[in-house]
């Protein structure tokens, strides 16, 4: 994997500029954390490298997750493979999954902790839960990069550490949005911190404590 860059990256509403210019390069094996107040720019950023980057293998996590609430938990973390099967197969998985299919997203399911959800529709579970079967198809999709928009703010501590444990298991290169400061000095290898749309903090983790963040905020 090369490294990917973003520059001179603007994005506007109308005429009211909302993030840039800012330049950013991911390196492989970069785990970087874009941390900054709501409405600071972080999801317009992610939103920006996905269409950038989208000719790489680039899977994303959004903050509305994307979840189909009539569906199983199965079939939504199913739903993260769907390009790389012929039409009739997924089909055929809606009424009569292949039981190799099944123990692989068990697995998954296991690891984050809602195996005994999968049968259970989406519509029902909690945001916490759903945060989990997110997580667990971005997972399941698998590719170079992951972009992921507050993945775990829906969770309690023991379970965001294990949810962002499992992603930087699964994807050694990512940028991650997030509100949590320990957890992001935890589990990522860079900040980058974004305020009023630009690019106010740019350190390796080991270099930052939550107090040199809360200026953002």
């Amino acid at each position: 994997m090369i490294p990917l860059a973003l520059t001179d990256a603007v994005a506007a509403y109308g005429e009211t500029r909302v993030l840039g210019p800012l330049s950013l390069t991911l390196a492989p094996g970069e785990r970087v954390a874009l941390v900054g107040k709501s409405g600071a720019g972080k999801s317009t950023l992610l939103a920006l490298m996905h269409e950038e980057w989208r000719e790489r293998e680039v899977a994303l996590m959004p903050q509305a997750l994307g979840l189909v609430d009539t569906l199983s938990v199965f079939h939504n973390v199913y739903m993260g493979r769907l390009d790389r099967h012929p039409w009739w197969r997924n089909l055929l998985t809606l009424v009569r999954p292949r039981p190799s299919d099944v123990a692989e997203v068990d697995a998954l399911l296991e690891r984050l902790g809602i195996a005994d959800k999968r049968w259970t529709p989406c519509g029902e579970l909690s945001g916490g839960q759903r945060q989990r079967v997110a997580s667990a198809r971005v997972l399941y999709q698998g590719g170079e990069v992951l972009l992921a928009d507050e993945p775990v703010s829906a969770l309690d501590g023991p379970q965001a550490a294990s949810v962002m444990q499992a992603l930087a298991d699964g994807y050694p290169t990512a940028v991650v949005a997030m509100h949590d400061l320990d957890l992001a000095l935890r589990y990522c290898t860079r900040v980058v911190g974004i305020q009023a749309g630009e690019i106010a903090i740019d350190q390796p983790s080991q270099r930052l404590s939550v107090h040199d963040l809360q200026p953002l905020y």
